[in-house]
Order: C-alpha cells, then structure tokens, then sequence
C-alpha cells in the first residue's frame, strides 16, 4: 500500500521530541475542473508552513506526507533538496532547532478511493466535487504533518477554489478573490481537519442559547448536499436533530460547543456513515432518502448526527493520546447518541435499536478470533484502522451503559464535566477518565475496568430454575459461562424478568436486579413465585451478554413470541434466538420459521428489518444446503404473504415488499416484480418508486430474467449518482461467467473504479444463487490478495480482502485453503492476516450451523 506505517513507538518518540505551535495549509484546488493532461494522476498544490519546537535541539525526526511529487522543502530558511529528504511517505528533517518553521510545497493526488481529497464527478450534470476523509491518517495525503493525535495545533487554511465554487473548513470562511480564507482553528489533531469545496446546495440556520452565565451562544448552522440531491434535501430534519441535540448536550455537559460554526456536509462516495471533524461534520449522503423509507432509517440518521455531535468534546475537545484508547472517543460517542436520541428527540424507542442492532454487531466481532479488549492494543496505523469496530463501538458503548447503571447516571455526567474542563485540547488515557468516574462515584473502578474495559469475550447467562410439588420456583440461578480461548467471568447488573401468559399475551409479573458475579448466581428475591412461562434473564438490557433460555422458556417463544408485549423484551428475545442460531444451538431452519410465524406481528419497523437482514444471512450460511432451495420458497411465500396483508401504503408494507424482492426465488416471484416494474400488477398503496425500481430489478438481473439492454433502460430512468452505484451492482449480478471475470478484474486488476463503484461491483459480483459461477475465483482470491494489499490503498484492499472472500464456497475446501495461505503467509502484513482470520471464522462458524440443521 503507498505510504509508511507509523508506529506508535516513532509516535511516542515523536510526541516527546515535538510540540506544535500551528499550521498554515494552502491549497490550490482549480485543477479539480477541466480536462487532466499526462498519464500521472490529477494533482493539486498544497504548501504547508509548520511552526514547531524541538525539546532537544540538533535531534532528527520526519514530517508526514503521502504525495506523487515535492517541488520544494524548507527547513528554517534553508531549502532542501526533496529528492534526499523525501521518501513518498516522509520529510526528513535533521538538525532541528529549539523553534523550527518547516514549509513543503508539494503536489498532492486526487483520490477516488475516499482517503485524501476525494474527487467525485456527478454523473448527472457533470459537476465536480470535493471532500477530505482522514481518520486514521489521511491528512498526509493532502499537507505535510505530524500525522498523530496527540501532536494537536491550531490549523489556518486557505482554498484558491474554481469559479462559482463555494469552500469549507472547520472554521468560517470568507472570500477574497477566488481564495476562501478560513479562521484559525482551536488546537485539534490532524486526523479532524477537513476541506470541502464544490457546488454545493447550501442551507443555513442558527441554534441560540442562553447560557448560566446570562450570556447568549449563537451556533451558525449549515446543511449541504450535491445539487443533484437538493430536491430530495430535508434539512428541516437535520436542523431540527441538531438542535434538539445542541440543547441535550449542552444542558449535560455543562461547556458551550467550543468550535463556532456547525455545518453538516452529505457527500457522494463516502467511505464511513459520518466524521467528526469540528466545524465541519461530513455524512455519507445516502442519509438524504431519495424516495419512501421507514422510521428506522429516520431514526438511524438521527443516530448519526447525535454520535458526531458527542464526539466535539468526546474526542474533537478531548482526544485520546494514540489509538490504543479509540474507545474513549468511540465508545461514549456510540453511548451518547442513542442516550441523547432517546431521551432528546421523537425517536424515543432507540435503546431498542441498540438492543437489535448495534449489540448484534458487537457481539459478532467479539466471537472473532480478532477479538480484543475495549482498550486495545494498537501497534501502528494499519491496527488502527481495522479497529473501528463493533468492539470499540458498540461493546464499548453496551459497557458504558452499564457503568451508567452501576455509578448512576449523576455520577457519570458529572465525571463528564470534569473531564472535559480539566482536559480541554489536550490528549488523554484510560486512567484520566477512571479517575474522575472515582471521584464523582465513590466507587473504586479498578476491578471493573480490568473485567469489562481490558479483557475481551462475551458471556452468556442462562437460568437454571427448580419448582416445588406445587409448580412454584425454590430457586432460580444465573449461570455464567465463557468461551475457553477468553474465559473471563465478570460481573453484571442483570434485570430477570418472569413472564406468564395471560389472556392471550405474555407479559411479565415479576422483576429482580441483582449483581451476577462467577459461575452461578441465586436471584433470592424471586424464589416462591408462581412458575414462569419465560424466564429473561437479562431484561431491559441492562449489561451485555448472550442470553440463553431454559427449555421451558425455549417452548414458550416457540409458540408465543408474537404474544410478547413489551418491544423491548421481544428484540431481547430475537436477539437470543439469533445468536443461538450462529452458535450452532437451533437449527436455521427453526429460526427461519419462527421468522414466518411471527414476524408479520412484529411493531418495530427496525426489529422487522433487522429480523429481514438475519433470516437472508441464515438461509444463505447457515441452512443445510439440501434445505436451501425449500427454505428459499418458503422465505418468498410468507414474505408475499406478508405483503399482500400490510396496511396499503404502511411502512411495513414497503419493508416486505423489500424483502420479499430479496428472496424471490420462483417464476411467478419473478412474473410479480417483472409486472410490478410494468405496472401491469399493482399491490394497494404500494408505491414503487425509483429506489424500488432498482430493488425490484436487481433479483431479475441474478435470475437472468433481465438483461443488460433492462439495466441500461433503468439507468436512463435515473442517471444519477445513485443510479449509476445501482447499475454496476446489477451489471455485475448477471449469471455469466464472462460478466462475473470482467467484474473481477475491474476490481482486483484495475483501480480505475471509485471506491464506491468498487463496493457495489463487489455486492453484485457475490451472489448466493450463482455458487457454481464463483467457484473458480476461490483460488484467484487467494493467488490475489496480498499484492492487492500491497499495491492499493488500504480501504480498497479492505472492501477486496472482504467482501471476495470464497464464503459461498463448500465450506471444508475453502477452510483448507484458506489455512494453507495463512501458513504460507505468515509473514503477511498483520491486518491482512486479520481480515482473512476474520473470514476463515465466519465460514467455520457458517459450517457448524450447517452442520446442526441438517442433523
């Protein structure tokens, strides 16, 4: 991959000998337009001037900087020569002084991969766009640093931009000339620094607040998005989120929003869902709907802007010293924004999305053999980048959760503040935020940070209950096991919930919390009740963990999950019954039926697509390959079912119709989307808008029921941006051997594609019903891959390794080759090796599920 490593050890050194004043950046973006001569790629000027001191004066040490060519280096005013000082990835600079002024005049490249200054073409109307994407460490790509984030400095920038063309940075800008000039930043690292420039729509909008001090803080808003996207643009929603958010965190943390403006940027081509760069936050712009979607995508963008907004001061004002501590920035981010988003805006139910989504994505990672501690141990900046994870996410937040439970809520927002004031543009480690929790609590945090924060693993609790002649409970425990490779028992503040069945619904009659703690804990309180029908033992999610049932309580949701009342209960339950079923505990089959028989019933729109998501994955991986094909036509049976009795017009109604799109599998499947697509058929209140159209298409592509001349028609229909990611996942879904190697080899051979064209090759490219046309590519992946590490960046070498991995497969054939390139590369780049351990995992466990439902 081009540029240097940079280990924490250079980084710890460098932070030890350096202290930086402040940066002025100077870009020259006006080659983004017009034709590109010569064969090298499209370049712009970028002179960095840096003022840093030196604490031991005559030490060496290196700048950062990613980039085709230098024209010019100076060191205290004496040029050298870039041809000895530059390596393409590093300036060396030796014989520092105390106070040092540092310039690099360098052509910096284009990306289309969404790292550096990604350049998108919009295919619509052929305008050109900008953006910068950094995190990890990025910002070397487009000025000269001292790329690490605890070598923080204020930053003033300048954008010589095109004609007509508006810019952004993290500070407010004004326009002299056809140059924007940008105020100074407060000090912030690198890796949050961010230059935006285009013709963007633009929309703006003030948040005002009075403060304690009877004083009044004005927030300049601005929303933006492609012009191509303004009509679809609700930035009424954005602002509104965004206030309501202002408010929640400003009346909790007690510091006023420290970095003046806050615009929101939705841009094309976007690596990430969001980043946090103060001033300046930038969103996948797949958050703007293009047609009809549900609550849950609402509320997932709400989500969003909530998580990028904790993170101005939980990492923007306050930043972790390396990456070993992402967590600190991370974990409290994914926290804060379902804590601000529930108790702040209309999505109230979001601890229920958390439930079902974000702690299914922690608990996946955290059975990787990849799996490590929140606090994790990161060597250099390729560990970084694999570690923003469900770990450091979504465990991390479940953790923070339950230390809210356990400390009180008081108690946390209080060691919040003071953290944020004793730490402000500084950088900070584990024991800095324990330490204040301590203080604030009175608890003594040690055992619990070293149970919870530094050791990897979930636990599984599952009750064990004994009955007396008369059917009441004499006890009930909780036992708590672990997985041999990770087997650390820790404690946890569990809610055990008892539920009965009563007039046709099951609800709960009785509740305990207790402290679980080692292998077996007795829930005193509740021995003498009446017998339960259902006995969870982690209601109302209060820690994390995998739930397991009794067998009593297992028959009970076999018969009456959809009479569970409470939303919350019920996700817990799905979420249980999910992660049996990746365990190899019940059989696919028995989950994909518990799907049909129930899900229909089920009142949360993202529970139901979470549900949708599951069932594919379980009928593709886990299902015994002899029941595949009848659990397929079962799947599209109840799936059509289920559409023709949805309220006309619900959102429920357009969740189906989605999924029932993805499991058509028959003739008359393919007969109803083909007459949908006509309108020669028509389902009540089922409008099949664009975004449909392409759902709706793209299962007739795979089955051959649609041919190219099909996509090209659909394409004219919508030649968008959008439209055109739609149409090469299609194009590269047809079942022909001849489309699926020129699909390859535009992704493996090539690096013409974006990268986000490059992700949509690949979702077309891997298609469960076409396994005998991917069969010859499981030796070419492997022949393949660590000279695609080598030689491309590492977002595209990620989305490669990924999503290409032979899991479609047989299971043992690929299993074995996969550890015969793993012991004949054990010299490969560590993360490379991770991401093909990684898979290896996935399909191993994908075997074992096999296994048990064919048994």
């Amino acid at each position: 991959m081009p540029g240097e490593n940079l280990s924490r050890d250079e980084a710890r050194s460098r932070a030890e000998l350096l202290s930086v004043d402040g940066y002025e950046v100077a870009l020259d973006l006006r080659s983004a337009v017009g034709d590109h001569e010569g064969d090298g790629p499209r370049t712009f000027r970028s002179v960095t001037t840096i003022r840093f001191r030196a604490a031991t004066p005559g030490a060496s040490t290196f700048a950062d900087l990613v980039a085709p060519s230098v024209t010019a280096v100076t060191l205290n005013g004496a040029p050298l020569d870039p041809a000895a000082v530059f390596d393409g990835a590093r300036v060396r600079l030796d014989g520092l002084a105390a106070e040092n002024v540092l310039v690099v005049d360098a052509r910096c490249a284009y990306s289309r991969t969404g790292e550096g200054m990604h350049r998108f073409v919009d295919p619509e109307d052929g305008e050109v766009y900008l953006y910068t994407q950094y995190e990890p460490a990025d910002a070397r790509r487009v000025f000269a640093n001292f790329e690490q984030p605890d070598l923080k400095a204020p930053y003033r920038f300048s954008v010589r931009a095109p004609e007509g063309w508006t810019a952004w940075s993290n500070g407010a800008g004004t326009l002299e000339g056809d140059t924007w000039t940008f105020a100074e930043t407060r000090p912030i690292s690198t890796y949050i620094t961010a230059v935006l420039a285009g013709p963007y729509h633009y929309v703006c909008d003030t948040y005002r607040r009075t403060l304690a001090d009877g004083s009044t803080l004005e927030i300049p808003l601005g929303a933006m998005c492609r012009k191509g996207l303004a009509k679809h643009f609700d930035a009424d929603d954005v602002f509104l989120i965004t206030k309501q958010g202002l408010d929640f965190f400003h009346e909790n943390f007690d510091y006023p929003y420290p970095f003046g403006k806050y615009d929101q940027a939705f841009v094309p081509e976007y690596n990430l869902g969001a980043m946090e760069n103060p001033g300046l936050v930038t969103f996948r712009e797949e958050y703007i709907f293009r047609g009809r979607t549900t609550t849950a995508a609402y509320e997932g963008r709400a989500n969003v802007i909530l998580h990028e907004m904790a993170h101005m001061w939980f990492g923007d004002l306050v930043t972790m010293q390396w990456w070993d501590d992402l967590w600190l920035k991370e974990s409290f981010a994914d926290f804060m924004g379902s804590f601000s988003m529930v108790e702040a805006t209309r999505f109230s139910d979001g601890w229920i999305t958390f439930t079902n989504r974000r702690k299914a994505w922690a608990y996946r990672a955290d059975q990787l053999p990849s799996t490590h501690p929140i606090t994790a141990d990161i060597r250099d900046l390729q560990d970084a980048k694999l570690n923003f994870d469900g770990i450091t996410y979504a465990k991390g937040a479940s953790v923070l959760k339950q230390l809210v439970a356990y400390v009180g809520r008081d108690a946390f927002l209080e060691g919040a503040r003071r953290y944020f004031k004793a730490h402000a543009y500084g950088n900070t480690q584990l024991g800095d935020l324990l330490s204040v929790l301590e203080e604030t609590s009175g608890r003594d945090l040690a055992e619990w940070s070293r149970a919870w924060l530094q050791t990897a693993g979930v636990n599984s609790l599952t009750p064990a209950l004994t009955y007396d002649a008369e059917g009441r409970v004499t006890e009930l425990a909780v036992l708590q096991e672990a997985a041999a490779s990770h087997p650390e028992l820790r404690p946890h503040r569990v809610a055990v919930g008892l539920y009965r069945v009563q007039d046709g619904e099951l609800v709960r009659y009785a509740r305990a919390e207790t402290d679980v703690a080692g292998p077996r804990t007795v829930v005193a309180e509740l021995a003498g009740v009446e017998r339960p029908a259902l006995v969870l033992v982690n209601d109302d999610d209060l820690t994390y963990c995998k739930i397991r049932f009794d067998p009593g309580s297992l028959d009970t949701l076999r018969d009456h999950l959809g009479d569970l009342t409470d939303p919350l209960a019920r996700a817990l339950c799905w979420s249980a019954l999910w992660n049996l079923t990746r365990d190899a505990l019940m059989p696919a089959r028995d989950f994909v039926g518990l799907v049909l028989r129930f899900a229909g019933r089920e009142s949360d729109i993202g529970v139901l697509q979470m549900l949708h998501a599951w069932t594919r994955t379980a009928l593709t991986h886990y299902a015994a390959p002899a029941w595949r094909e009848e659990g397929g036509r079962l799947l599209a049976e109840g799936a059509l079912r289920e559409l023709r009795v949805a309220e006309p017009g619900s959102e429920h109604q357009l969740t189906w119709a989605r999924f029932f799109a993805a499991v058509a599998s028959s003739q008359a499947d393919h007969q109803l989307l083909e007459g949908l697509l006509a309108g020669t058929a028509r389902i009540d209140g089922l409008d099949v808008d664009q975004e449909l159209r392409w759902a709706f298409l793209a299962p007739l592509v795979a089955h051959g029921r649609a041919d190219e001349k099909a996509i090209d028609a659909e394409l004219a229909r919508d030649d968008t941006a959008s439209g055109k990611r739609h149409q090469v996942r299609c194009l590269a879904a047809r079942p022909s051997a001849a489309v699926k190697a020129q699909a390859w080899a535009a992704v493996v051979e090539s690096d013409a594609l974006s990268n986000a064209l490059v992700e949509a090759t690949n979702a077309g490219f891997a298609r469960g019903s076409q396994r005998e046309l991917l069969a010859p590519y499981a030796e070419k992946y492997f022949e393949a891959i660590e000279r695609v590490w080598e030689q491309r960046s590492i977002q595209i070498g990620v989305l490669i390794v990924r999503d290409l991995y032979p899991s479609l497969q047989d299971p043992d054939a690929t299993l074995a080759a996969t550890d015969a390139w793993l012991t004949s590369h054990a010299d490969a780049a560590p993360a490379l090796r991770r991401l093909v351990l990684e898979a290896r995992d996935d399909l191993a466990r994908a075997r074992r599920a096999q296994e048990c439902d064919g048994a």
